[in-house]
């Protein structure tokens, strides 16, 4: 038994073949790949574009997230500090009580 499923499969495969080269050495079909092509090199400046802005943020963000975290830091340093001085105060006044 023949499996006709392949011939089929054989044969589109065969008509499609001839007839997409004759399309891909027209003309027009020359025209429609150029057109695509330029496109697709507009969308790729684009997104590099957008690539070097996001870079170029990222950089600007850290530096500030940074700069924050330096703040809290010290703020919590300082408040330490603080805590300590006022427990020693305490303790010197509880001694001379």
């Amino acid at each position: 038994m023949k499996n006709w499923g392949h011939l089929g499969l054989f044969a589109g495969g065969l008509l499609f073949g001839t007839a997409g080269i004759s399309i891909l050495t027209s003309e027009d079909a020359k025209k429609v790949y150029t057109h695509c092509t330029a496109a697709v090199l507009r969308c790729r400046d684009s997104v590099m574009k957008t690539v070097d802005c996001v870079r170029e943020n990222c950089g600007d963000i850290k530096a500030d997230a940074d700069a924050i975290n330096e703040v809290r830091t010290e703020r919590a340093k300082a408040a330490e500090l603080a805590k300590a001085r006022a427990l020693v105060a305490e303790a010197e006044a509880a001694e001379k009580a």
